[in-house]
């Protein structure tokens, strides 16, 4: 058996791994957003906004880009690790550090004294994720997507366990600063246990220098985004205070929520994957164009649904108090499509040694999504929504035609790669607003009882048949068996049954 029927092997059941424990993840986070929102107010939940995308631009620089480095070398020394490790740690300290003395800053920027000591509980967790950095890589690289995902599980139980118990106390945003801080503790705790890796003493040779430099453009692809992608929450808090603020994030998480979902269970095990495939260009290209098309795929029906359906949502999820968070979720779920036909670019150019080319990327963006920020601010949240998604939505393409130059995968590629889900998605969009529209009158639990499989079933039956998609997703399906039926010690058959899905 080849190394590369191995890594389709072990992809294959990481796949299989990410997809069920993402799934239970996404149940969960969605299940304690839903029980917070309705045992705090919206005015928590902007407190705790304020910070928390401040402090995200230090949680950035925690990682320092070191687990990609790790993740995305062919072969890797224990020493390198190690010395990685360490740097990590003296980031994280340097982190925990600026974050305490940020704290005044951020109560006189928005006037809020209370920001002080949210601002000096969370600098804590930035010590702590640092230590699990390049444990957590050290799965990754190494495909154990079974454990990741247990250890993933365990911790969102914990965090959402503290998270209630406070919010029941009456503790207020308090609960949401202690979910977060458990979660960050039995997370690095968890990976400490599993890895069972005991870094030893830094080494500093040409090789760990050059994965500082690819943590360095890696990380600095990611600040760039970030500020791209959460620059409007600073101005909502600034302008229009933590009611908006808390309105417009529980909104913007639920439509970040698919989109995070993907970029755990397909981007993570895509990554691993298309790194072991540099040399072999023909296969990393079906490769790639196999997992767009997947993510494409899953992506439109959810964007179809948060779109026709919001007002439903909302009051289903948050109640009748959120209803204001309803032209936010339905301006922001173009972004849901949008986020998951470009992110997946970031897999490719990363796995092919192009993480400059994502960096300029990122600094392309910034500037479009300010203006649009600035443009739609006057209108509150609901008109920073619109604008974000206007201009990301004429984003896509240049961003489509800039990442794949001079790869082997063409614009003409991609396009073909997502034409027939789209062509379904229009047809499964107008299904759903026709629903909605005989429907809209008995209650949003019939709505969407109604609506939901309704549009499933056009989406799904003209992909699959009409289309003629279905070989491809039974054939994954088959394989996504065959990899969760089959250990170690079979995997050789397993690999000459399964389809050539990703081949």
């Amino acid at each position: 058996m080849s190394n590369l029927d191995d890594l389709k092997g072990k992809a294959l059941r990481g796949g299989v791994a990410r997809l069920c424990g993402q799934g239970l993840n996404f149940a969960l986070r969605l299940g304690f957003v839903v029980i917070m929102t309705r045992l705090l107010d919206p005015r928590d939940f902007g407190l705790v906004a304020m910070v928390t995308v401040a402090t995200g631009v230090y949680g950035i620089f925690t990682n320092a880009g070191l687990s990609l480095a790790t993740i995305q070398r062919a072969a890797i020394s224990n020493d390198a690790i190690s010395t990685l490790f360490w740097v990590n740690i003296l980031v994280g300290a340097i982190l925990t550090v600026l974050c305490s003395a940020t704290a005044p800053f951020l109560a006189s920027f928005y006037s809020e004294p209370r920001l002080y000591w949210i601002t000096q509980a969370l600098a804590v967790g930035f010590l702590i994720n640092a230590a699990g950095v390049q444990h957590s890589a050290l799965l990754q690289r190494q495909l154990r997507y079974v454990t990741q995902t247990a250890i993933d599980a365990i911790t969102q139980i914990a965090g959402i366990a503290t998270g209630i118990a406070m919010a029941l106390a009456g503790t207020g945003y308090w609960a949401l600063v202690g979910a977060t801080l458990v979660t960050a503790t039995i997370g690095t705790a968890g990976l400490w246990v599993v890895v069972a890796w005991i870094p030893s003493r830094p080494q500093w040779n040409g090789k760990v220098r050059s994965m500082l430099n690819f943590g360095v453009v890696s990380m600095l692809n990611s600040l760039t985004v970030y500020v791209a992608y959460n620059l409007e929450k600073v101005l909502l808090g600034r302008f229009w205070g933590a009611d908006m603020l808390g309105i417009y994030g529980r909104a913007g998480q639920l439509v970040r929520f698919p989109t995070d979902y993907l970029n755990s269970a397909i981007g993570s095990v895509a990554l691993s994957a298309l790194s072991r495939l540099q040399d072999e260009p023909q296969r990393l290209r079906n490769y790639f164009l196999k997992s767009y098309a997947l993510a494409t795929s899953l992506t439109l029906p959810v964007t179809i649904f948060c779109a026709v359906f919001a007002d439903e949502i909302i009051r289903i999820l948050f109640g009748e108090h959120w209803i204001a968070a309803v032209p936010v979720l339905r301006f922001l779920s173009p972004t849901v499509l949008i986020f998951g036909m470009i992110n997946p670019f970031a897999w490719l150019l990363y796995a092919m040694g192009l993480q400059k080319r994502s960096l300029m990327t990122g600094l392309a963006i910034l500037p479009l999504t300010t203006v649009a920020y600035l443009a739609g601010l006057s209108h509150g949240p609901a008109g920073v929504a619109a604008a974000f998604s206007i201009a990301m939505s004429f984003w896509v393409m240049p961003h489509i035609a800039w990442c794949v130059h001079g790869t082997m995968i063409s614009v003409r590629d991609v396009v073909l790669s997502v034409g027939r889900p789209f062509l379904a998605g229009l047809a499964a969009a107008a299904a759903a607003i026709a629903v909605r529209l005989f429907t809209g009158a008995i209650g949003p639990w019939m709505t969407v009882t109604l609506g939901a499989p309704v549009m499933m079933a056009v989406y799904a039956g003209l992909l699959m048949f009409v289309m003629g998609q279905s070989p491809f997703y039974f054939g994954l399906l088959a394989s996504f068996r065959s990899a969760a039926s089959t250990g170690p010690k079979g995997r050789a058959v397993m690999v000459a049954r399964q389809a050539p899905v990703f081949d």
